[in-house]
């Protein structure tokens, strides 16, 4: 008997260890990026544990929840977005280690960075035959997608650091300018036919930046241009709403799990 399309999407879905990629993902997206961007100033800046043990304790983490995520036998959404976090947050403190405590500069910094995210992508491609995300059903695929947000997202720390500090456009103009070119990304994926997985690492790469300048608004004092509520209060604020994001999703995923299990 044929399967109706719509519940042969649905099971892809339920096999699938990676969330669909919806309006709620780029928002959670954002939120995660934002959170490591203020969670890792904490620890780094607040704390004043200093960019390279910051980063050492942040990249075990990221492996720590990276073998509980690759070993997980189904997509779990709260796993998935703790590894984004610990993407976001080891991306934060090793992109400041590169352009501060070594002194290679944001301009650096980024074209190294963006090097090594290229030759990711290039071998994924080379391995797999694609880089879409709705493809990825081997733990080799799975290990090259997280490889390639964490590059991605210190990248983007990186860019948004430029943005705010060097560039001149200050906080705001740094947030405005990304969320800008996430606003042409979304048009052009609803209104070109640019390739869609060159498209969802564009504003995968862009939502990094808008993060960190984002992050920065929200913890710089008001003399700087920042909202003034410190790594610890944009922290707490940021956890709760991300934590919020992953129950809302769990419970709309309810139906379509019961809707999967039918279809068998």
């Amino acid at each position: 008997m044929a399967i109706r399309p719509e519940v042969n999407e649905e099971v892809r879905h339920a096999l699938s260890k990676v969330p669909s990629v919806t309006l709620i993902f780029w928002i959670m997206k954002i939120c995660a990026t934002t959170l490591g961007e203020t969670a890792g100033d904490l620890l780094s800046m607040t704390l004043k544990i200093g960019y390279a043990a910051s980063s050492g304790i942040l990249i075990t983490l990221f492996l720590v929840t990276l073998v509980g995520q690759v070993g997980a036998k189904k997509f779990h959404p709260a796993l998935y977005w703790t590894v984004i976090l610990s993407t976001s947050t080891a991306g934060t403190t090793m992109s400041d280690y590169m352009d501060r405590t070594l002194r290679l500069g944001y301009a650096t910094g980024s074209l190294i960075l963006v090097s090594c995210l290229a030759v990711v992508l290039v071998v994924w491609r080379r391995a797999e035959g694609t880089l879409s995300v709705d493809a990825i059903r081997t733990r080799r695929a799975e290990l090259f997608y997280w490889v390639a947000i964490l590059f991605s997202n210190t990248l983007g720390t990186a860019l948004g650091d430029f943005l705010a500090d060097s560039s001149g456009l200050g906080f705001v103009g740094g947030a405005v300018l990304v969320g800008s070119l996430i606003a042409l990304t979304a048009l052009a994926f609803f209104f070109t036919k640019i390739n869609r997985v060159v498209l969802f690492w564009t504003a995968f790469v862009l939502t990094r930046p808008f993060g960190a300048t984002f992050g920065d608004l929200m913890t710089k004092p008001v003399a700087k241009g920042g909202l003034n509520l410190g790594t610890v209060g944009s922290s707490a604020v940021l956890a709760v709403l991300l934590v919020g994001l992953i129950f809302i999703t769990l419970r709309t995923r309810k139906p379509e799990a019961i809707a999967t299990s039918n279809c068998g």
